[in-house]
C-alpha cells in the first residue's frame, strides 16, 4: 500500500513553495515599479537604481529556480 501520507506532505510542501516563489515574484516586481518611481522624483543617483535592478534580479531568479525545481520534482513523481 503506497504511503499516501508522505505524497500529501509533499504536495503540499511543493504548493507551499510555489506560493513562496510566487509572493516573491509579485513583491520584486512591486517594489522595483515603487522604487524607480521614487527615486526618479527623488534624483537619487543611478547607482541606487542599478542596485535596486540586481536585487530585484537576484529576487526573480531565486524564485525561477524554486519554481523550476518544484516542476522537476512533479515530472519525477508524475504528478
Amino acid at each position: 500500500m503506497p504511503d499516501t501520507t508522505k505524497d500529501r506532505s509533499d504536495t503540499a510542501a511543493q504548493k507551499g513553495q510555489v506560493r513562496l516563489a510566487t509572493v516573491v515574484i509579485v513583491v520584486a516586481f512591486v517594489a522595483w515599479m515603487a522604487a524607480s518611481a521614487i527615486g526618479g522624483a527623488l534624483g537619487l543617483p543611478a547607482r541606487f537604481a542599478f542596485l535596486l535592478d540586481l536585487a530585484c534580479m537576484a529576487a526573480l531568479i531565486w524564485a525561477l529556480v524554486v519554481l523550476y525545481r518544484v516542476w522537476r520534482l512533479r515530472q519525477n513523481n508524475g504528478v
